[in-house]
């Protein structure tokens, strides 16, 4: 697969990231540029955070999640309104509200010819 940059190259044995695992490192990199922006915000340093994202997987459908937690881990001397407004502001992730919301989003595979 190709993205405007990068070309990215899954597998479904192990040996390599799957579009599933990619689905979940887009949604705990989503929570991380939240973190940082709201941090640039009340210009607070985000060094020492930490998040990681934790999914729960349907019992009958296991390629499918049921809950997805991020886990955000602040470093020490951390106020608790600058802990809430970060974790308000993860809370706005894009990738997260598209998946939540049910983004009615058009798929289409055409074929591309090399010229």
């Amino acid at each position: 697969m190709k993205s405007r940059k990068f070309t990215f190259h899954y597998a479904t044995d192990g040996s390599k990231e799957n579009p599933l695992e990619a689905t979940y490192a887009a949604l705990a990199g989503c929570a991380g540029v939240y973190a940082l922006k709201a941090c640039k915000k009340k210009d607070l340093s985000a060094l020492g955070i930490k998040i990681s994202g934790k999914p729960y997987l349907d019992k009958t459908n296991p390629s499918m999640i049921t809950k997805w937690v991020t886990e955000v881990q602040f470093p020490t001397g951390w106020k608790q309104e600058d802990k809430e407004f970060v974790m308000a502001e993860i809370q706005k992730c894009a990738v997260k509200e598209m998946i939540a919301k049910g983004q009615q989003v058009e798929f289409v595979t055409e074929e591309v010819v090399e010229s």
